[in-house]
C-alpha cells in the first residue's frame, strides 16, 4: 500500500483537536511533511522506523522501569514522524512560559526569604507549611543573581479547541532533555531533505547554552571556574542523559563520594589532587545532598555541601528547596502568583485544579470521580494518578480513603482529552496522544527556551498517561517558520 492511501485513511476522533487534520483537511503547517512522507512507500518508512530503533540502541538510549519485571533497562521508543509547531504558536508559548518563570522565581525568593505572598494571604501559609518539599534548612541563603530555576520542564498540553495548557510545572532535575537532542539527531539521519526543506528551527546549541549558565553562575569573577554534573549514579533511571550532558559539556560527571567539603569550600578528587568545584548541576534529589542536613544516611551526597551553599563558595543547579514550587497543590495559586508579583494576567492557563482538602471541592470531585484526574502532590513519572474514567471500582473506593486520609496529597482536576499527533505504528498511521515539554535555562542574562521541546507519546491506544515508564515514547517536535 503506497503511503497516500494511509493518510486517507488516518482516523480523526470527534471532540478531540489533531495537530495534523482537521474534518476539512491538513493543516497549512503539515502539508509540506506529508507531500515528502508520500515519496515513500510503506517499506520504506518501516526500514526508516527500524533504523531509528537501530541507532537509538546502537547509542545505548535508555530508560529504566522499576516497576517491570522483564529486566529494567529498555530502549526509549520514538516515533519518526515529527509534531510540528508553527512560529506564530510557537511565540504564544515562549512568552507565557518566560511570564511563568518570572513568577516561580520570585515565588521561591519571597518563600525563602520575606514571605510577603504569604503575609498578604495570596497563598494559604498553611499550604507552604504542609509541603513536604518546603525546605527549612536553606531559609535565607542568598543564591547568585536571584535565580531558582536555572532548569525547567514546563509541561504542556492542548485542549479540545486547540489551546495550550499548563499542565505541571518541573522545577527541581527535569529529565528528558538528551531524548529531544537525540529524536532530533535520529531524524536528521532519517529524513535529511525534509528538515532542511522545512527550515527547522535548531536544538542543538542547548548543552553550549547550559554550559555558558553554569559558567556565569560561579562565586567569584573567576576566568576558568569548575563546574560539574553530580549524578546518583548507574542505577538512576536518567543516568544515560547525566553521563550525555556532561559529555556535550565537556564537564567531569561526579558522585557524591568523589567530592569533599573542606573550609566550607567544595573539592573533587582528581589524579592530580583537589580541585575546587565552582558550580554544581546536580541530579541528586535535595533529600539525598548533604548526610549533615538531610538523609543522615544518604552516600549520594557530599558531607557539608549546604554549608559550602550557604557560605555562597558554590552555586547549585538547580537551587536546593524547589519542590515546594512545583507542589501540585501549590500549582493552582501560579496564576494568582502571576498577578501579585508581576501584575499581568497569565499568558498560558492553568487546567483546572481542586484541592482536595476544601470539603467542597472533594465532594464535587467524588460525585464527578469518573470525569476526574486525580494526582498525588508529590509524585512524578505517571505514578500515584487515578483516570477515573477507566479505573475499576474497586480502585475508585481505595483512592477516596486514601484522599479521606490525607485530603491535603491529592489533587483533582477535569480529564482532558489531549491533542492528537500521527504516528507511525504497525505499518500504518495512527492518532495517538500527546503533551509538550519545553526546556528553559534561566541565567543573568535572561530566559532561553529550546524551539520546541520534547514531546512525549502516549504509545498505547487510547491513553492518555504518556510518561515514558507507563509505556510512553517521544517525538522529534519542529518549530517552523
Amino acid at each position: 500500500m503506497d503511503t497516500q492511501a494511509l493518510l486517507q485513511q488516518y482516523n480523526l476522533t470527534e471532540g478531540i483537536f489533531d495537530e495534523m487534520a482537521s474534518l476539512s483537511g491538513i493543516r497549512n503547517q503539515y502539508q509540506h511533511v506529508v507531500d515528502s512522507l508520500q515519496q515513500f512507500n510503506v517499506a520504506a518508512l518501516q526500514q526508516k522506523d527500524r533504523l531509528a530503533g537501530e541507532l537509538f540502541m546502537n547509542q545505548g538510549i535508555t530508560f529504566t522501569v522499576y516497576s517491570d519485571n522483564e529486566g529494567i533497562e529498555r530502549i526509549f521508543p520514538f516515533d519518526i514522524i515529527p509534531r510540528i509547531i508553527t512560529s506564530a504558536e510557537w511565540a504564544h508559548v515562549e512568552t507565557g512560559i518566560k511570564q511563568r518563570l518570572k513568577a516561580l522565581n520570585l515565588f521561591l525568593k519571597d518563600i525563602y526569604n520575606e514571605q510577603q505572598i504569604l503575609k498578604d494571604g495570596i497563598v494559604p501559609a498553611a499550604l507552604i507549611a504542609s509541603c513536604p518539599h518546603y525546605t527549612r534548612e536553606v531559609f535565607g541563603i542568598k543564591v547568585p543573581y536571584d535565580i531558582y530555576v536555572h532548569i525547567s520542564g514546563i509541561d504542556l498540553i492542548r485542549g479540545d479547541d486547540g489551546t495550550f495548557y499548563i499542565l505541571e510545572d518541573n522545577l527541581r532535575t527535569p529529565s528528558g532533555v538528551s531524548y529531544m537532542l537525540e529524536n532530533r539527531e535520529v531524524t536528521k539521519r532519517i529524513f535529511p531533505e525534509m528538515l532542511n526543506e522545512n527550515k527547522v528551527r535548531m536544538v542543538s546549541n542547548y548543552p553550549l547554552q547550559l554550559h555558558q549558565i553554569l559558567l556565569q553562575l560561579a562565586p567569584q569573577q573567576l576566568s576558568h571556574p569548575t563546574a560539574v554534573i553530580l549524578t546518583p549514579g548507574i542505577f538512576n533511571s536518567a543516568y544515560y542523559e547525566h553521563t550525555f550532558l556532561a559529555r556535550q559539556m565537556g564537564i567531569p560527571l561526579v558522585e557524591g563520594r568523589d567530592l569533599l567539603v573542606d573550609n566550607h569550600k567544595v573539592y573533587m578528587k582528581t589524579t592530580n589532587g583537589l580541585e575546587q568545584v565552582h558550580v554544581i548541576y546536580r541530579r541528586v534529589d535535595d533529600d539525598y545532598l548533604d548526610p549533615l542536613v538531610f538523609k543522615p544516611n544518604s552516600a549520594l551526597g557530599v558531607p557539608g555541601l549546604v554549608g559550602a551553599y550557604r557560605k555562597g563558595n558554590v552555586a547549585i543547579v538547580n537551587a536546593i528547596g524547589n519542590g515546594v514550587a512545583d507542589d501540585k497543590a501549590v500549582y493552582a495559586y501560579v496564576p494568582a502568583m502571576i498577578k501579585y508579583y508581576l501584575n499581568e494576567e497569565p499568558i498560558l492557563p492553568n487546567v483546572p485544579t481542586y484541592q482536595l482538602s476544601d470539603d467542597e471541592a472533594r465532594k464535587y470531585v467524588f460525585e464527578n470521580i469518573t470525569n476526574m484526574v486525580i494526582k498525588r502532590t508529590n509524585q512524578s513519572g505517571g505514578y500515584g494518578m487515578l483516570m477515573g474514567n477507566s479505573a475499576d471500582e474497586k480502585t475508585i473506593a481505595e483512592f477516596k480513603v486514601a484522599v479521606e486520609e490525607d485530603p491535603r496529597s491529592f489533587i483533582a482536576q477535569p480529564i482532558i482529552k489531549l491533542s492528537t499527533v500521527p504516528c507511525f505504528i504497525n505499518g500504518k498511521f495512527e492518532a495517538r496522544h500527546v503533551d509538550l515539554r519545553p526546556y528553559a535555562l534561566c541565567g543573568p542574562t535572561g530566559i532561553q527556551i529550546v524551539p520546541g521541546g520534547l514531546t512525549r507519546v502516549a504509545l498505547k491506544q487510547g491513553s492518555l498517561v504518556v510518561n515514558s515508564s507507563q509505556g510512553g515514547g517521544s517525538k522529534d517536535t519542529w518549530v517552523i517558520d
